[in-house]
């Protein structure tokens, strides 16, 4: 009988422990994933949680100097041209427009308009200019402040018509501007050029200053 109680005692206590063991370690569990939840700060398990979307930023509509800046401007302004040769010496003001676009943050391709009037010369005669160009275009676009440079070659036509000579001649030209960006639609522009023109078989060294609006699309 002794024996039979020592046994069923020691079976007793032995279930005891095997109890008391597995409540300790739900008790841990519990603990633990509390601790982490406190630690990850979301509560939110690691996969769900690397799982969820990051919200995406902010992003501004225009960038100086970069590629998303918009890549099409428009630029319109008023034109002071100064001609002189052998047979005529003018000075004309009419308007001038460039079309640019731009391949990147710093380089373009560009096409160039001018319309000139002047007073009258020979006996009511009026002097006219009218021309076109292409070519080339460099600048900055990291600030408010762009300064550029150009190259452009293209034709011209003068009028009126003079004894022996055409009225249609070569026109190339090459300067410098800067535009100041008030909107990321707008800037104001001021600039001045060194025209060559080749009227009457012969070689014209022109000035051109433009003061103007740009508007980028």
């Amino acid at each position: 009988m002794g024996l039979l109680f020592v046994i069923a005692a020691a079976g007793a206590v032995g279930a005891q422990e095997q109890r008391a063991a597995a409540e300790f370690g739900l008790a841990s569990g519990s603990e633990a994933k509390l601790a982490g939840a406190d630690e990850g700060g979301s509560g939110v398990p690691g996969g769900a949680e690397a799982a969820l979307p990051a919200m995406p930023g902010a992003n501004p509509s225009v960038f100086y100097g970069s590629r998303d800046d918009y890549r099409w401007q428009l630029g319109v302004g008023v034109e002071f041209f100064r001609f002189e040769s052998n047979r005529i010496n003018a000075s004309l003001v009419g308007l001038n427009t460039t079309v640019t676009y731009f391949t990147n943050s710093w380089f373009a391709v560009e096409g160039n308009v001018i319309t000139g009037f002047a007073p009258t010369i020979y006996e009511n005669e009026h002097v006219k200019m009218f021309g076109g160009s292409g070519g080339i275009r460099i600048g900055g676009r990291k600030s408010k402040w762009e300064p550029w440079a150009h190259g452009l070659v293209g034709g011209d036509h003068l009028q009126p018509q003079t004894a022996g000579a055409s009225r249609n001649a070569l026109m190339a030209q090459a300067g410098v501007g800067v535009d100041y960006r008030v909107h990321a639609r707008l800037s104001l522009r001021v600039e001045g050029d060194w025209v060559y023109t080749g009227f009457f078989s012969q070689a014209q060294n022109n000035f051109q200053g433009v003061a103007g609006a740009v508007f980028h699309f």
